[in-house]
């Protein structure tokens, strides 16, 4: 199967397009919205494709030159030769946080790496891109096999080990990433303060998490916000009861250092291991106060810290 048919099989349900950008973007069908030159490639959720915006006129081969992966596709517009770079993922990056943190830090340390090695675009917010489908554009197929992340990480030098160091930036999907994380932070303190029903809270982390997306450089699409913001306000609410708080404070006695010292085991007063670990985490106990506290390895820790 072409890399064309896959870029229509993977367009969202109902995509933003526009055929000029001056007249605004729209929302259809994604039968009628496929006819248009500029789409949205990728939903609010997952992240199929990597899209890189190239304003050079060599752009259809800058990749080569600068020892980038061949793209799956590139889209050039035949006035100037400005185009857009797409790689598709074999396994897409879920965006909505509702699933594990790591592999979209680690899609997002990728994508900047590649971003930087390529000169494309900061600015380019990756909402919509230049339509493969569409007559009008240049369109050409270099790679026909999608990539991992570890395929495209090759090119830049990079481990998920060192992904995890890099300082997450406010464009692409380190946005995705900082939202989150300035988010649930506030959230954790935030929900202390009179224990809201679930429809109160939601719209408390709805507006919070729109506040901190217009301080980005290139926000997000709201969409993408509202997942952010609902993922958060799910778990926080159903995690983070005055019970749940209560028994933490009378567990440490609200001392850091006191927060390690706990009966080991299994489950304590109603919660398993995991259960704890989390919330030892997000009140602020470090990976190694858990992993003594609970006897668990490093890597367990972590991915109870990657929780969202």
């Amino acid at each position: 199967m072409g890399c064309v048919k896959l870029f229509e099989d993977y367009l969202p349900k109902r995509p933003y397009h526009t055929d000029d950008l001056i007249s605004g973007l729209k929302i259809n069908k994604k039968e009628k919205a496929k006819l248009a030159r500029l789409i949205q490639p990728n939903g609010p959720t997952h992240r199929y494709w990597m899209v890189f915006d190239l304003d050079r006129t060599d752009a259809g081969m800058h990749w080569d030159s600068v020892g980038a992966p061949a793209p799956n596709l590139i889209a050039r517009n035949p006035a100037n030769g400005h185009a857009h770079l797409l790689y598709l993922l074999q396994t897409p990056v879920r965006t909505a946080m509702d699933g594990k943190t790591a592999p979209l830090r680690y899609a997002a340390a990728v994508e900047a790496g590649l971003r930087s090695r390529l000169g494309a675009d900061r600015g380019y917010s990756g909402l919509i891109c230049k339509n493969p489908i569409n007559a009008h554009w240049m369109v050409h197929q270099w790679q026909a096999d999608p990539y991992t992340l570890d395929d495209l990480a090759d090119y830049i030098d990079l481990t998920q080990e060192k992904a995890r160091e890099k300082p997450v930036e406010d464009y692409g999907l380190g946005r995705n990433c900082m939202l989150f994380d300035q988010l649930r932070e506030w959230a954790y303190k935030a929900i202390r303060q009179g224990w809201p029903d679930y429809n109160q809270w939601l719209n408390a982390c709805l507006d919070r998490a729109t506040g901190y997306n217009v301080n980005f450089s290139t926000p997000l699409d709201i969409s993408e916000v509202k997942h952010t913001a609902k993922s958060v306000a799910k778990w926080t609410h159903r995690n983070f009861t005055r019970g749940t708080f209560d028994d933490y404070v009378a567990r440490t006695h609200t001392s850091k250092i006191q927060a390690i010292r706990g009966k080991k085991g299994g489950k304590a007063k109603g919660k398993t291991k995991r259960e704890r670990g989390i919330i030892l985490l997000e009140a602020g106990a470090s990976i190694q106060q858990v992993m003594k506290e609970l006897n668990v390895s490093r890597a367990t820790a972590y991915n109870w810290r990657e929780t969202p």
